[in-house]
C-alpha cells in the first residue's frame, strides 16, 4: 500500500502535512479516518508512546479509536482482558442471552459490555475474542437458516429456547437518508482552473473540489454518490473563459496539477467522465 510505503514509521506519519496525508488516502473513502490516523500518530509521538501505547486507556484516548478498536488492539496485540465488540459479537451475545435492547445505543452498549465481560475468558482474551467473532461470522449469522439446528451452543441459547433468534440483535432506527443537490462549476481557460478547500465541518472536510452551489435545479444530475446517511446528486457545468472570475476562497491552479490535490471520489469520477471536455 502506497500509504504505508510513504510513511513506514509512526514518526514519519506524525511529521507529515495533513494535505499530503489526504492526498495519499485519495480514493479510499472515509477521509476522517486519514485525519484521525494522522492525529493519532502525532499524539503517540508527542506522548512518547512510540511505536504504540500499551495501556488500554492510552490506546482508547487516540483520535479515531473507540471501544471496539481499543479492545481489539489490547486483546489481540497484548493479550489483555478487554472485549472486542464488533457486529458479530453483539449478535452472538444478544441471541445467547436473549437481549432485546438496541445494541447501538449508549444504554445498550453498556449492557452488552457488562455481559461480555462476565462471559470472557480472562486468561485467554485473545483467543476468546477471536473465537466469538469467528462464531458470529460462520455459525451465528444474520440469516440463520439451518444454523440453529447444528449450533453447538443451542442447549444454552436463550433466544433459541424462546424462538427469538431471528429477531436479534435489535438496533435503533436508522436515520432517514438526506438528498442533496450539488451544482459544480468548472472554470477553465485551457490551462488553469479554480478549486477551493472545503473548510466547513461537512462532507469531505479539508479536501478540494470545484466551486459549487447547493440547490435543487430543474436540470439533470448525472452523478449520484451515496454516503452513510446522504445521497448526493451532482452536476458539473464547464465554463470556458478567457479571464478567470474572482471567487472568494478559490485558488488558481494548472489543470495538470489537479492530481497534486486531495479530491473526493465524486470529483474523481466526474473528472474521468469529463476528461477531454474541459
Amino acid at each position: 500500500m502506497r500509504f504505508i510505503a510513504r510513511w513506514p514509521r509512526v514518526e514519519d506519519l506524525a511529521a507529515a502535512d495533513e494535505a499530503e496525508v489526504l492526498r495519499e488516502w485519495q480514493g479510499l473513502g472515509y477521509y476522517s479516518r486519514a485525519r484521525n490516523l494522522h492525529k493519532a500518530a502525532q499524539t503517540v509521538v508527542a506522548n512518547g508512546w512510540s511505536p504504540f501505547p500499551f495501556r488500554f486507556e492510552e490506546i482508547r484516548s487516540l483520535p479515531g479509536i473507540g471501544d471496539y478498536t481499543a479492545g481489539a488492539i489490547a486483546s489481540f496485540a497484548y493479550n489483555q482482558p478487554y472485549p472486542a465488540m464488533d457486529g458479530n459479537v453483539y449478535r452472538v451475545v444478544a441471541r445467547l442471552l436473549d437481549i432485546d435492547e438496541a445494541f447501538d445505543t449508549s444504554a445498550g452498549k453498556k449492557l452488552f459490555h457488562k455481559q461480555i465481560e462476565a462471559l470472557m475468558d480472562r486468561e485467554h482474551p485473545r483467543l476468546f475474542n477471536s473465537a466469538i467473532m469467528e462464531f458470529g461470522a460462520l455459525q451465528c449469522t444474520p440469516v440463520l437458516g439451518e444454523n440453529c439446528l447444528s449450533c453447538p451452543l443451542q442447549s444454552v441459547c436463550a433466544a433459541y429456547a424462546h424462538g427469538t433468534a431471528e429477531l436479534l440483535p435489535v438496533r435503533k432506527p436508522r436515520p432517514k437518508v438526506r438528498d442533496r443537490w450539488l451544482n459544480y462549476h468548472i472554470y477553465t481557460d485551457g490551462t488553469y482552473t479554480l478549486i477551493h478547500r472545503r473548510e466547513a465541518k461537512d462532507i469531505w472536510y479539508h479536501l478540494y473540489d470545484f466551486p459549487f452551489e447547493e440547490e435543487h435545479l430543474e436540470k439533470e444530475y448525472p452523478f449520484t454518490h451515496i454516503l452513510s446517511h446522504q445521497r448526493l446528486h451532482a452536476r458539473y457545468e464547464i465554463h470556458r473563459v478567457q479571464k478567470m472570475p474572482s471567487i472568494e476562497g478559490t485558488i488558481l491552479i494548472r489543470w495538470e496539477d489537479l492530481n497534486d490535490f486531495a479530491l473526493s471520489r465524486l470529483t474523481l469520477r466526474a473528472l474521468d467522465t469529463l476528461r477531454g471536455k474541459a
